[in-house]
């Protein structure tokens, strides 16, 4: 394995509040990304009050938060963030969260690249037994990407994501590290 945090596109970093608060300030105001991430209402935040809220929540962020920038490897650019959180050491259980904020990077392989990066991770460096990550039925680009790096679905929630007068499912999806392994073991580090 050349470099744990290196894939084709991007790069896994550490999270600087500075930059990210004004990045994810900027990014929260695109009403369409925020749709894809969250089920609150989409909230307007200055910059100094994002940054205020990230820097209490890395310095609150349990041990068992896996928090990673999203960098371009072409010019180190910010594009989003990923995050695991291990729920439960006993079983090597986590669960999985990606944005990728910037939208001239959507559909192009980042984040399926960064996916793919931190399932190595999750797998190999942590030895985890399971991923687990959610998505809405309506973000098809995601479910997707999720798809074709393994995750499969275990379940819904329905009606759970209220959006423009109706109702839409949570999807519940899942890959085991055998499942991963079977098809990524001999070709880690996604190169």
């Amino acid at each position: 394995m050349e470099d744990l945090f290196k894939g084709r596109f991007v790069r896994l970093a550490g999270v600087d509040p500075e930059e990210v608060s004004k990045t994810f300030a900027q990014w929260n105001r695109d009403s369409e990304y925020k749709r894809l991430l969250d089920t609150d209402p989409t909230r307007l935040h200055s910059i100094k009050a994002t940054k205020d809220w990230l820097e209490k929540h890395i310095q609150e962020e349990p041990e068992n938060t896996y928090w990673f920038a999203v960098r371009a490897l072409e010019d180190d650019r910010l594009l989003g963030d990923i995050d695991l959180a291990v729920i439960n050491w006993g079983s090597r259980d986590a669960f999985l969260g990606i944005g990728i904020g910037e939208r001239a990077f959507w559909d192009k392989g980042y984040g399926s690249d960064a996916l793919g990066v931190m399932l190595q991770y999750a797998f190999l460096e942590l030895n985890l037994r399971r991923v687990s990550l959610n998505v809405f039925e309506y973000n098809q680009r995601a479910v997707r990407s999720y798809e074709k790096a393994g995750f499969k679905l275990e379940g819904r929630e329905p009606q759970f994501v209220p959006r423009e007068g109706r109702r839409y499912d949570v999807l519940h999806t899942g890959l085991l590290r055998e499942e991963w392994m079977e098809e990524n073991g001999n070709k880690t580090n996604t190169k």
